[in-house]
């Protein structure tokens, strides 16, 4: 077991969100001098889709750091389950969840940041989110697609995050953010098309876990 490995922690457990995350961190695994690893939490809920949700998922969350050594974790959902206590815990090691990570870097890529929402659901916690870290300024708010990855194609999927892209700009956002890391693979495409930065938020994290580790060497 590598004990300096980047371990990321998809907190539901989908075995198919799990293998989807970690397909698209093997484009960070080219560059990382860290080996990285993904998981999930087998006796999570099946998906995060609210507030309770969350809320029951972050002490599996805090107990499967404790399980697990690794260097540095990330934990992938937008909503950030159990990271602030699981600092507490161990407040020398890098621990990121992905929505403050992916918020963090489109504050650096702009002025001004929209969230593509998978619901209108979801957007109630990305607003306690964004005012919890004190950004509402920053924040020009979410649109949600209203679908999930299995109830629809990509080109249908595609075609409803341009359309909430195009919501975004009109309030004033110049950066997108993609609410939910199942949306990964439609990152390049829609930044392509939108010709504005969009932010995959397990890849920023991850990201930012690297920055971290190399910086405390």
């Amino acid at each position: 077991m590598h004990h300096d490995r980047i371990l990321v922690i998809n907190p539901n457990s989908s075995r198919r969100v799990t293998h989807g995350i970690d397909t698209v961190l093997d484009a960070m695994r080219v560059y990382s001098p860290f080996p990285i690893e993904v998981i999930d939490i087998p006796e999570a809920p099946a998906g995060i889709a609210l507030q309770s949700d969350a809320d029951t998922t972050a002490p599996l969350v805090q107990a499967a750091i404790q399980a697990h050594k690794a260097a540095a974790y990330g934990i992938a959902c937008f909503s950030d389950p159990g990271v602030t206590g699981a600092r507490e815990n161990a407040p020398t090691t890098p621990i990121r969840g992905i929505g403050e990570s992916a918020i963090l870097q489109a504050m650096t890529r702009g002025d001004r940041f929209g969230i593509i929402a998978l619901s209108h659901k979801s957007i109630l916690r990305q607003r306690r989110l964004v005012r919890t870290m004190g950004l509402c300024e920053r924040y020009a708010g979410s649109y949600p697609i209203e679908t999930t990855a299995e109830g629809a194609t990509d080109s249908m999927l595609l075609e409803r995050m341009l359309d909430a892209a195009t919501h975004l700009c009109k309030m004033g956002a110049d950066t997108f953010i993609m609410g939910c890391a199942g949306m990964a693979h439609f990152q390049q495409n829609l930044e392509h098309q939108t010709n504005r930065p969009v932010i995959e938020p397990t890849k920023a994290a991850v990201a930012l876990l690297i920055g971290d580790l190399v910086l405390s060497k």
